[in-house]
């Protein structure tokens, strides 16, 4: 019998989660062993019109790490949903927008101009990227840049998530190992829509650090505060962590080595907008009575914006600037 197929897409991202799925070393070889890769641009040479030529729903499962950024971008999430069984929203870009979800803050025109007019930038003709382009050569396109960043499930329907900005590579194995069992017929996929991979509490718990003054008198960077002790939480010790309000499943590696968690795995279970359940848990902490005292606590967060939303802001309840919001309409 033929083996069953995998794809894997790189949308608007970093390529991290493509590297993390080759962290996994060995398993790579398993994936090979149990799956023909009919598909992933970043480890073999494969065109779009070959997935086009595949028959519907012929890719058993496609891993698609990335937000949804430009029209090329929208193009290849419609086709891989209709050529996969399966489509996993595979990293912190596809599932919440992640760092390019921090665009929506801008409209397209003044995320140009940041670009291609700033006093780093030598562009005396003010030259913009076009759509086509006419050079002696023939015709050159760019895939339009849309307004807003937008999540993988805000374009079209996702059965499965994997959070991380990367996924870590023990959570990628179990999945890999999952998917093997399955295509063995030893299990069964969980209830479409579940999370892979994760836990499903908070980083919090994760974390070996202890909590208890719930007390903080000042917000700061780290390099402006004194010496951290190694045994209590970095939150009430002043430094702003996402812990509380992220998903377990890390094995809080950043608050371990002293790093605040910064929220790359998403909301944790049960939470709507991550950057308010944050904006919550410090607001439960500061403890100051009179307002110039908690505004000189909150003047410690030189980046509000960036520290409560850096990985979601795009599947937020806030999702982006009003003006980009109404081009993209």
């Amino acid at each position: 019998m033929s083996k069953p197929q995998f794809a894997m897409y790189w949308a608007a991202a970093c390529g991290g989660c493509e590297i993390a799925v080759l962290n996994t070393d060995e398993k790579v070889l398993d994936l090979d062993a149990h799956f023909d890769v009919a598909f992933w641009p970043a480890a073999m040479d494969a065109k779009y019109k070959d997935v086009e030529a595949l028959a519907d729903g012929s890719l058993l499962v496609t891993l698609f790490n990335g937000s949804i950024r430009t029209d090329e971008n929208e193009h290849m999430a419609r086709l891989l949903r209709r050529k996969s069984q399966i489509l996993v929203a595979f990293g912190s870009c596809a599932n919440e927008g992640c760092i390019p979800g921090l665009a929506n803050l801008s409209p397209r025109e003044q995320i140009f101009a940041r670009a291609f007019e700033s006093p780093s930038t030598d562009n005396p003709d003010h030259l913009r990227p076009q759509a086509v382009s006419q050079v002696p050569e023939g015709t050159l396109t760019l895939p339009p840049l849309q307004a807003v960043v937008r999540t993988l499930d805000q374009v079209v329907a996702v059965d499965y998530h994997v959070p991380g900005c990367p996924p870590e590579s023990h959570q990628i194995a179990a999945i890999l190992d999952l998917l093997i069992r399955v295509v063995k017929g030893e299990a069964e996929l969980p209830p479409r829509g579940a999370v892979l991979g994760a836990g499903d509490s908070t980083v919090c718990d994760e974390c070996a650090r202890k909590r208890d003054v719930k007390a903080i008198h000042r917000l700061a960077r780290i390099q402006d505060l004194p010496p951290l002790a190694t045994d209590l939480c970095l939150l009430e010790q002043g430094l702003v962590c996402a812990g509380p309000a992220t998903r377990s499943g890390c094995r809080s590696r950043c608050p371990a080595v002293g790093a605040p968690c910064i929220g790359c795995y998403g909301a944790a279970p049960g939470v709507v907008d991550q950057g308010a359940r944050l904006l919550t848990a410090i607001a439960s902490v500061v403890d100051e009575k009179e307002p110039e005292a908690i505004d000189r606590v909150l003047d410690g967060l030189v980046d509000p914006a960036g520290s409560f939303y850096r990985f979601s802001l795009a599947h937020s309840l806030l999702r982006a600037n009003r003006q980009a919001l109404a081009e993209q309409e």
